[in-house]
């Protein structure tokens, strides 16, 4: 791994092997660039550069505890320094999760330095802005998320059990455990929570994020239990480009490690 610097002077840890078009995989709560294993050997061996950070607050990386250093712009930029780090002027950007909420602000705030975008899971941020009451029953963990204190306090009694049941027995559980229970890990990772999706933002003024001037790829999973699909296919109406919609089958919001053969084949499709 290699250490690089942010432009407010958090250290990243960032994988960064092969030679030819690159590819940054963004990782989502409460993962780091070990869910991308799957994904590396067969993009490496079509040739591809990867470029797989742990982003601030998680793996390898720092993790500072204070919440305003986890605003998805600030980290967005944590993706430009990277990229400037490694004199890349442009690259592919895949992100799961909290990372695909990441993918597309850097497509949609630094355009220019993207490719191709394939955002997993997470919709385009318009269509985040007015959720169905399901998805707000599916985002309960969200607004629990926010009681600084009282989740640190909670998610580890009964050895994690509620991260556990959580997690409905998909993921990394065991390594989820182990990475949080770190010093200053839990706090880290609940304060993307806290910086982004804070109660306020209910009842402030609701902007208009830029559409996306790159050609797009999203992917839902049939079993996420997080997030509904209509939000991912809804996308395509904030993409300027091309958007390709596909829904994968029988995988969990985790549908990089539940159907890794078929997610590979999509990017290299898609990609290459």
């Amino acid at each position: 791994m290699k250490r690089i610097e942010t432009a407010d002077g958090i250290s990243l840890a960032v994988r960064d092997e092969g030679d030819g078009a690159p590819v940054v995989l963004l990782h989502g709560f409460p993962d780091s660039s070990y869910v991308w294993r799957k994904q590396i050997p067969a993009l490496g061996a079509a040739g591809l550069r990867l470029i797989v950070p742990d982003l601030r607050g998680f793996g390898g990386s720092d993790m500072p505890p204070e919440v305003e250093f986890y605003r998805i712009t600030t980290i967005a930029t944590d993706v430009v320094s990277i990229l400037d780090s490694l004199e890349i002027e442009r690259a592919h950007v895949v992100g799961h999760d909290w990372g695909a909420g990441l993918a597309w602000v850097v497509a949609g705030l630094h355009p220019g330095r993207v490719d191709r975008l394939v955002t997993m899971s997470v919709g385009h941020p318009n269509t985040q802005r007015d959720p169905p009451l399901e998805q707000r029953e599916r985002s309960w963990y969200m607004l629990w998320f926010q009681f600084e204190g009282i989740a640190e306090a909670l998610l580890p009694r009964d050895d994690w059990k509620l991260l556990r049941e959580w997690t409905r027995g998909h993921g990394d559980i065991s390594r989820y455990v182990a990475d949080l229970a770190r010093p200053g890990a839990l706090r880290a990772g609940l304060n993307w929570y806290r910086a982004n999706v804070p109660p306020t933002r209910e009842v402030g003024p609701r902007r208009e994020f830029p559409k996306i001037a790159a050609p797009t790829m999203g992917l839902w999973s049939s079993g996420d239990d997080y997030l509904l699909e209509g939000q991912v296919v809804g996308s395509g109406q904030h993409v300027t480009e091309v958007f390709r919609y596909e829904r994968i089958e029988d995988a969990s919001h985790w549908l990089q490690l539940d159907a890794p053969e078929r997610v590979n084949e999509l990017l290299l499709d898609f990609l290459c």
